[in-house]
């Protein structure tokens, strides 16, 4: 893992090369090893360490936030799927959950998952099968209200199949959605990951009938390789 070097000269040549290899181990299949890589040398996941977030994504609501700005002083927020929390950590700020900006609205964030979530600071968390028949109820009792937010970024288990991966990422995204539909208070923001693969047309219809502006971005945070990309849906018609 020694830094490579290379005589010093004007044209450059010399700079160090600073990027991390990872040699092969014993046991370890060649896609670890470049995952592995690819995660030591990733700029997000230093500056997800460095600013405390839970992980990279963090930095993908960040930016979709940045551009849409539902994330609001007051605002009452739910992060489907939850774990490992960087999405509720960035909620928690920016809808001033803790209270630390004298004079703005307080808000509330609610995050669910199937499994257990180490506790965040600011946020409310509860295991639950968001697809179960009475999500939506307890998701409005533990909020004390309709939501302003729900969003996501689920994703399936992947199967190693690009196609049927697709079929299950939509799937959920459509789940979400319909939690989403009774759980919104009217004018509200459904946030969610998709992937892109021609099988999204149905949804994006969908929520078309449902709000008055559906959007599709791919934050800058999602790796150039991934085909995921993020529909921003606002103004909940309700």
């Amino acid at each position: 893992m020694a830094d490579k070097k290379t005589s010093g000269n004007s044209s450059g040549r010399g700079a160090r090369d600073l990027r991390v290899k990872v040699k092969s181990a014993r046991g370890r299949k060649l896609s670890s090893t470049r995952w592995l890589e690819r995660q030591l040398n990733d700029p997000y996941v230093k500056r997800a360490k460095a600013e405390g977030y839970r992980g990279r994504a963090a930095f993908k609501i960040l930016e979709l936030d940045d551009k849409f700005r539902f994330l609001v002083p007051g605002a009452r927020v739910v992060d489907l799927g939850c774990a490992p929390g960087g999405w509720c950590q960035v909620a928690v700020k920016r809808v001033n959950a803790l209270g630390e900006k004298s004079g703005k609205k307080i808000g509330t964030v609610l995050g669910v998952d199937l499994q257990e979530v180490e506790p965040i600071a600011g946020a409310q968390t509860h295991q639950l099968d968001f697809m179960s028949d009475d999500a939506d109820e307890k998701v409005k009792e533990w909020l004390g209200g309709e939501a302003d937010v729900v969003m996501s970024d689920m994703a399936a288990a992947s199967s190693g199949h690009k196609q049927t991966d697709h079929l299950r990422i939509i799937a959920l995204c459509e789940a979400a959605a319909y939690l989403a539909f009774d759980v919104l208070t009217p004018g509200g923001t459904f946030v969610a990951k998709v992937l892109a693969g021609g099988a999204e047309g149905d949804l994006q219809k969908l929520l078309k009938q449902k709000f008055e502006k559906v959007v599709n971005m791919k934050p800058p945070a999602s790796r150039s390789d991934s085909s995921e990309k993020f529909v921003v849906a606002t103004g909940f018609r309700g």
